[in-house]
């Protein structure tokens, strides 16, 4: 096979192989391992190969970039961008997109490699026609080049490149092109910035942090939309966290909520910043958040408490990240009253709302109701016991009813409830006293699909994982559940059958 690739490659570089031929050779390539590749490759293959992608022909384009991503993904990093920099520096200003993202892919391969990233950058030119790259008009592209340059930056030097250097004004000046474009830099400064404090303060000295946050407490309410997400991503990290708070951010961003209440369009950007302070509660403190910013969850709240399916979806997911761990439990619990009236109207939207909300209020039931077994104190389980009853008059049945639709999401959803609260007495309790669930539990048979199978046997893990379930539910229950979690999630029943002489 090994020849025959060197076969078709040679007639390549000599301009003889038709279309047909470098169809066959893209076939060829992806047969032969990379090490029996890398022994037969010369320069005048690689040569010949980038030349054919100059010709005005889809097809042949095509074929072309398919061998050389095989072909480069075979060689050392180092060797590409010695021998191949001009190539490269070519592809970046060719007209097909294709071949603009494999010459981007490359060299983001390359600077992953510690003696190759010197090369890249002593290279200002083919950096400066990357940055440009983010303006191109196919995303797929702009991406690629987000990729290799946040790559680039990842080391001392890299950063350095970027930002204390002409390149600078060349990711200035790309930022111009438009207003997508300009989002897309922003976004790579994000990315960079997540990476450590020192490249966030890269980031910071450049001013381009101070930018996205100016748009981010503007007036133009898309652009708000738009930056808040940005900044989430910043706030995932400590250093960012710190950052946005010594800068005042977080204090701007919670007087915005405020000061929602009098701006007609607030329905634009008021999810976006909700959710901000929902992530910043599960990686910060939640009581810590929500004493400071106590704005933050009465505008859950009111969300929650609405009539727009659009605001009641955030704030039903808010509520589940907010209640993800105990602190923010206990946060939630702290409101007494209020929330176990939420919890009512969740349970009803669980019922009664559009598919695709009612999906969210079940994984946010989910996750308020589940609790390890290690933080299962008797004053937890009483709280998580209080909220599943709030849900309805009859919690067990509604999500019974629920799974019992015809409808995957919906059916996965509500077992994916039963499986919350699976490793609690109070819910084992519950699901025993329950005419035929226990029954329904070890049914095969009305699991339609392998996501529904694979729901219900998390479900029956859960149950058979907990220490109380053979007290509570009895030996009896407890050896089917043991049984169906030793014969896996896809078990079938073998049925015997007898021949009958003369039986057709």
């Amino acid at each position: 096979m090994a020849e025959a690739v060197v076969e078709l490659l040679e007639r390549a570089a000599r301009r003889e192989a038709p279309l047909e031929e470098l169809r066959a050779l893209r076939l060829a390539v992806q047969a032969v391992p990379p090490a029996a590749l890398r022994a037969r490759l010369s320069d005048d293959h690689l040569g010949a190969l980038f030349a054919l992608l100059s010709v005005n022909d889809r097809e042949q384009v095509s074929a072309c970039v398919s061998i050389l991503e095989r072909l480069l993904q075979a060689l050392d990093p180092v060797y590409v961008i010695q021998n191949l920099r001009e190539e490269l520096q070519k592809g970046l200003f060719h007209p097909d997109d294709s071949v603009k993202i494999l010459t981007i892919s490359q060299v983001g391969r390359i600077v992953e490699n510690s003696d190759a990233v010197t090369e890249i950058l002593n290279s200002p030119d083919l950096l400066r026609q990357i940055i440009n790259c983010i303006g191109g008009e196919k995303i797929a592209v702009a991406k690629e080049a987000i990729k290799s340059l946040s790559r680039i930056a990842q080391t001392q030097d890299g950063l350095e490149a970027l930002f204390v250097s002409s390149l600078l004004s060349d990711l200035k000046n790309v930022m111009a092109t438009n207003d997508v474009v300009r989002y897309r830099v922003y976004e790579l400064i994000v990315e960079i910035s997540s990476v450590s404090a020192d490249s966030l303060n890269y980031c910071a000295n450049s001013g381009l942090i101070s930018e996205l946050i100016g748009e981010l407490t503007g007036d133009d309410v898309l652009v708000r939309a738009t930056c808040i997400e940005m900044v989430t991503s910043l706030a995932h990290t400590p250093h960012g966290r710190q950052y946005l708070a010594q800068q005042g951010i977080i204090d701007k961003i919670s007087n915005i909520i405020v000061g929602a209440e009098s701006d007609p369009f607030s329905g634009f950007y008021l999810p976006g910043f909700v959710k901000f302070f929902g992530n910043l509660a599960v990686v910060d403190s939640p009581q810590q958040i929500c004493e400071r910013y106590p704005v933050f969850m009465e505008k859950v709240f009111e969300m929650a408490e609405s009539h727009d399916p659009t605001m009641i979806g955030v704030a039903v997911d808010t509520l589940g990240i907010l209640g993800s761990n105990v602190e923010g439990k206990q946060v939630l619990q702290k409101t007494r009253g209020r929330f176990q009236n939420l919890l009512n109207r969740i349970g009803q939207q669980a019922k009664n709302a559009p598919t695709e909300l009612r999906l969210r209020c079940l994984d946010a039931i989910s996750s308020l109701l589940y609790l390890p077994p290690e933080q299962q104190t008797e004053d937890l389980l009483r709280m998580t016991e209080s909220w599943f009853t709030s849900l309805s008059s009859q919690p067990l049945e509604l999500f019974r009813s629920i799974s019992t639709q015809p409808f995957p999401d919906l059916h996965c959803g509500a077992l994916r409830v039963f499986t919350a609260i699976a490793n609690q007495p109070w819910a084992q309790k519950l699901m025993l006293d329950s005419p035929g669930f226990v029954e329904y539990v070890v049914d095969r048979s009305v699991e339609p699909d392998k996501a529904s199978k694979d729901a219900k046997y998390e479900l029956v893990k859960a149950l058979v994982n907990s220490k109380t379930i053979a007290e509570i539910f009895g030996n009896q229950y407890y050896l089917r559940l043991r049984a169906y979690l030793r014969e896996g999630p896809y078990y079938v029943k073998a049925v015997s059958t007898t021949a009958v002489e003369g039986a057709e």
